[in-house]
C-alpha cells in the first residue's frame, strides 16, 4: 500500500488554522501589525528610538550626538524591516534562545554596517553598549504591543467596524417609515418600524466604537521591576522618570509611572472587552437578521450571498453570511474574554502567562474582522419584503389593545364615564385568539368613549399604530 502523504510536510507550509487558510485574503491587513514579524519590527523600533532618545536628550553622559543622516539611517531599519530582516532574526534567536534579545542583536549588527552606508567617520559602530541598555525584556515588550495593537485598532479593525455600523445606519434611514409587527417573547406586540429597530443596534454598536476609538494605549519603560534601579545607580544624576515619560509619550502612548517588571495590561483588558461587547451587539443583528428571513421580512439575492444554497434542495438560500458572522463572533468573543481575564493578573512582579497569551490578540481580531466582513456582505444581499411585514401586521389586530387601553385610561383621568377596569376588558377580547379589523372597530364602538378618541382609534390599524419609529430611525445620521 502506498504510504499516505504528509500534508505537514508540504512547502510551502499549509495553514493550521482558518484565518491563515480560507479567510486569509480578509484578515491579511492585520498581519501588518499583530503577525509575529510586526511585533519584531516594532520591537527594533523601540529599541531604535530609545537609542535615538538616549543620545539626544543627553540623559546618558557619554553617548554620541546624532546626526540627521544618522537618525535617518537608524529608523530606516524599521522602515525596511521585511523578509531578509525576518530570516536573519530567525537565525539569530534560534541561537539566543530569546526573541528581543535576538532583535538587540539584529541592531547591533546594523550599528556595524553602518560605516558602509554613512562613511568611516559614524560613530554608531561605537553604541553597541546604548542598545538595550537600562531595558528589561517588558520594556520593549510592552511598548511594542500597544504602538502593534493601536495601529492594527485604529487603522484596521476601526474602520472596518466603523463601515459595518454606517452601513446599517443607511439601512435604518430608508428603512425608517416600513411597519413591522414586533415580537416581545416571541409574541406579537406593539408594532414597530424596521427602521427604528435596525436604529436601535446602530446607536448600541456606536457607543462601542466610541470606547475603543478613546482607548488610552499605556506604556512603560522602567526597568526590571519598575525602580529604575539600574538607571539611578549607574547615573545618579539624570531624572529618570522623565526621560522615561518623554520617551514613552514621544512615541505617541500614554505614560504609566508606576508598575511592576511589567505595564499592567490593564487597558489590554479595558480595549478587548469593549471590542467582545460590540462583537455581541452584532452577533444579537445576525440571529435578529436571521429570524426576519425565516419570517419572510427580508429575501435574500442569490448573487450576492453565493451560488450554492444547499446542495441537495435547489429552492434554498441560505442565510450563510449572518451564520458564518455569529460563529466567527462567538469565537472571537471567547478569545477576547480569556485575554481580558489572563492579562490583568500577574504573579508578584512578573509571570509570562501573558506572553502567549497576547500572542492570541490577531486571532481574537481577526475572528471579529471576518464576521464583519460576512455581516457586510449579508446585508448588501438583502431586500426588504414590506408586503410580507404588512401581511402580518393585518393578521395581529390584537396588538391595538394596548392603544385602546391606554386611551380609556387617559379618557377616564380626563374625567369620561364607563372607563372601567380598561385592561381586563381588552384582555377579555384579545388574550389568546385573534382579533380581526371589523371586530376590533366594534369593540372600540361599545366603549362610549368620547367621539375624537373613538374616531382616533377607529382609523387606527397595526400597520398605522409605530408610535413615533420613524422619528427615532431619524435621530441617527448616516455616518455616526
Amino acid at each position: 500500500m502506498t504510504a499516505r502523504t504528509d500534508l505537514s510536510t508540504i512547502t510551502p507550509p499549509i495553514a493550521l488554522g482558518a484565518l491563515d487558510g480560507r479567510y486569509r485574503s480578509v484578515v491579511a491587513p492585520l498581519a501588518d501589525h499583530l503577525s509575529e514579524a510586526a511585533l519584531n519590527r516594532a520591537r527594533l523600533h523601540v529599541e531604535v528610538e530609545w537609542l535615538v532618545h538616549l543620545c539626544d536628550t543627553g540623559a546618558l553622559p557619554g553617548a554620541p550626538a546624532l546626526t540627521d543622516a544618522e537618525r535617518a539611517y537608524l529608523r530606516g531599519l524599521v522602515d525596511s524591516f521585511g523578509a531578509d530582516e525576518i530570516a536573519e532574526h530567525a537565525a539569530i534567536e534560534a541561537e539566543t534562545r530569546h526573541d528581543v534579545k535576538a532583535v538587540e542583536y539584529l541592531l547591533k549588527r546594523r550599528l556595524d554596517e553602518a560605516a558602509d552606508a554613512l562613511g568611516a567617520e559614524t560613530s554608531l559602530p561605537g553604541a553597541h553598549e546604548i542598545v538595550h541598555i537600562f531595558c528589561t525584556s517588558e520594556d520593549v515588550n510592552n511598548l511594542s504591543y500597544a504602538l502593534t495593537v493601536r495601529a492594527a485598532i485604529v487603522d484596521v479593525w476601526l474602520p472596518a467596524a466603523t463601515a459595518v455600523t454606517d452601513q446599517l445606519a443607511e439601512m435604518a434611514l430608508a428603512q425608517a417609515d416600513v411597519p413591522m409587527l414586533a415580537r416581545t417573547h416571541g409574541q406579537t406586540a406593539t408594532p414597530v418600524t424596521l427602521g427604528k429597530e435596525l436604529a436601535v443596534t446602530v446607536a448600541r454598536l456606536r457607543r462601542q466604537l466610541d470606547r475603543v476609538a478613546s482607548t488610552e494605549y499605556r506604556g512603560k519603560i522602567n526597568g526590571a521591576t519598575g525602580t529604575y534601579g539600574a538607571h539611578s545607580v549607574a547615573v545618579p544624576g539624570t531624572d529618570w522618570p522623565a526621560v522615561a515619560e518623554r520617551f514613552v509619550t514621544g512615541l505617541g502612548l500614554s505614560f504609566n509611572p508606576l508598575t511592576t517588571q511589567i505595564e499592567a495590561h490593564d487597558w489590554q483588558a479595558e480595549l478587548y472587552s469593549d471590542v467582545a461587547r460590540f462583537n455581541r451587539i452584532l452577533h444579537n443583528l445576525a440571529t435578529d437578521v436571521w429570524t426576519y428571513i425565516s419570517l419572510g421580512y427580508f429575501t435574500q439575492r442569490l448573487s450576492a450571498q453565493g451560488s450554492t444554497g444547499s446542495s441537495t434542495m435547489p429552492h434554498k438560500v441560505n442565510p450563510i453570511r449572518f451564520e458564518n458572522a455569529e460563529a466567527n463572533l462567538e469565537i472571537s468573543c471567547a478569545l477576547l474574554d480569556t485575554l481580558a481575564s489572563t492579562l490583568v493578573t500577574s504573579r508578584l512582579q512578573r509571570d509570562l502567562t501573558d506572553s502567549t497569551t497576547q500572542r492570541n490578540i490577531g486571532t481574537a481580531l481577526g475572528h471579529s474582522l471576518l464576521a464583519i466582513d460576512n455581516v457586510r456582505r449579508g446585508l448588501a444581499g438583502l431586500d426588504v419584503d414590506a408586503e410580507a411585514m404588512a401581511r402580518d401586521l393585518d393578521g395581529a389586530w390584537e396588538v391595538l389593545g394596548e392603544a385602546v387601553q391606554q386611551a380609556m385610561r387617559a379618557a377616564s383621568i380626563a374625567g369620561a364615564t364607563g372607563m372601567e377596569d380598561p385592561y381586563e376588558r381588552l384582555k377579555e377580547l384579545t388574550r389568546g385568539r385573534k382579533v380581526d379589523g371589523p371586530a376590533m372597530r366594534k369593540f372600540i364602538g361599545s366603549l362610549g368613549l368620547p367621539a375624537d378618541v373613538e374616531a382616533r382609534l377607529a382609523d387606527l390599524t397595526p400597520a398605522t399604530y409605530t408610535g413615533l419609529s420613524s422619528q427615532l430611525a431619524r435621530t441617527i445620521d448616516a455616518e455616526g
